[in-house]
Parts: C-alpha cells; structure tokens; sequence
C-alpha cells in the first residue's frame, strides 16, 4: 500500500466524502471475541483514568480512512490523542483522517487462530500511515513473546523492551496481567502508570468501593459498641450537638 493521505493535500474537504458517506464497516466479523473485549477493556480503563480530558478517541473495530479512493484499515483498537473525544451526539462512524487532521497515536492488533497479516503487512500499513506505535498481542504464543510494542522512529519501527512497555508519549504504560473481567479470569491487556501499578477495571474500581463503604460501615458499627459499653448511646451524640 502506498500512502497517499497528504494533510497538506486537504486543507479544504470540499469536495472530499465525509463519515456519513463512507461505509461504517468491512462486514468483516472478528475472528473471536478477545478482538472486541481486549481493545474494549482498555478503552473502559481508560475513560476512567482520562475522564477528566476530552481531548482523545479509542476507536474498537473501527475504520480509518486514509485516502478517499482507498477502504478503509480497520484495527482491533486505537487510540487517537489531540482529538474531540466526542465529535456530535450521533458519535463516529468511522475515523477520516481528512476531517480529523490527526493521525492515531497508537493501533492494537489481537491475533487470532487466523492471522491477518499483523506481523508484516499491516505493519507496514501503519508505518506508512506514521502510527507512533504499533501494539501486537497474540494470546496463542507459547515461545515468543505475546505483547510486542513498536515506536516508530525516523521511519522505522523499533520494537521496545520490557513490561509493561512504557508509552511516554502518552504517559501510560501497557502490558499483560492475568485477572478477572466481565466474569472471566485469563490474561488481560492493561494500562499501568508511570511507576508499574496496573490500573483497575470500571469492575475493580467498583468493588473497591463497595469494599470501603463496608469497611467503614464495619468499623462504625464496632465503635458503636464500644461507646454503648461506656453506657453512651450513639444514636443520641448527634441530637445532642
């Protein structure tokens, strides 16, 4: 594929088809579920941590249009940072680039039983394209590793070490921990934070709540107790003041 997007090229869009006119889909059906939940995982983590900012977009099974004469690639997830998180009330329908003005930052590929050229072709698509980095995850992998992340830098991608992998364009980390989501305990893909924790799942956020309130709850009930002990009665501290 050679790349034929020129922002420079489209400093007007008249002319050009919007996100209404092109097709919202491939009609490719993902080849199993952790294509959907994986990408959507880290976008729900993400509209936690970052829900303070409207400046960014997680795309899940989303296509980016880079040429007006060219389909669209679709990627299991990617992140786009220097956008409007939220376009209008209907949402995106796809992500083009000429109406963005802004290339995605980061693309994740889950590999299936089936590949689709994760490994060579489409990462040449998204170097071409100028994606900064490149996220493969292949849950099927026994001796190589499972998570690859790439930079791009001065037009190549360079494969990055460690995990979780830091991403300091975004100030995040990401990398694999094996947890419960949605019911179902296996490897997951997370953001971590600048010194290695993990953050947690809407789910774990959730529970750790709860857990507090009845901590508290706990720990007023026992001193409750001990001032009825004392011959105090809690329930008249309050009426008293």
């Amino acid at each position: 594929m050679l790349l034929k997007y020129d922002p420079r090229k489209y400093d007007r869009t008249d002319g050009l088809p919007s996100a209404k006119d092109l097709p919202d889909s491939d009609d490719t059906p993902v080849d199993n579920e952790l294509q959907d939940l994986i990408p959507g995982l880290l976008k729900a983590i993400l509209a936690f941590i970052w829900s303070d900012r409207m400046d960014w977009f997680f795309g899940v099974d989303m296509g980016i249009y880079y040429d007006p004469d060219e389909p669209a690639i679709v990627p299991d997830g990617f992140l786009s940072v220097g956008v409007p998180r939220i376009v209008d009330s209907d949402l995106r329908l796809s992500y083009v680039l000429w109406e963005e003005r802004k290339v995605p930052t980061l693309v994740l590929e889950v590999v299936s039983h089936k590949r689709r050229g994760e490994y060579i072709r489409k990462k040449e698509e998204y170097r071409q394209l100028g994606i900064l980095y490149y996220v493969i995850y292949n849950p099927l992998r026994k001796r190589k590793p499972r998570l690859e992340v790439y930079q791009l830098e001065s037009g190549e991608y360079r494969l990055l070490e460690g995990e979780p992998v830091w991403l300091s364009e975004i100030n995040l980390g990401i990398g694999r921990e094996e947890a419960t989501y949605l019911g179902i305990r296996r490897e997951w893909l997370y953001w971590y934070d600048s010194n290695g924790q993990r953050y947690l799942t809407p789910e774990e956020q959730l529970f750790a709540a709860q857990q507090k309130a009845a901590q508290a709850e706990q720990k007023a009930a026992q001193l409750a107790e001990r001032l009825r002990r004392l011959g105090i009665d809690p329930d008249r501290l309050d009426s008293d003041s």
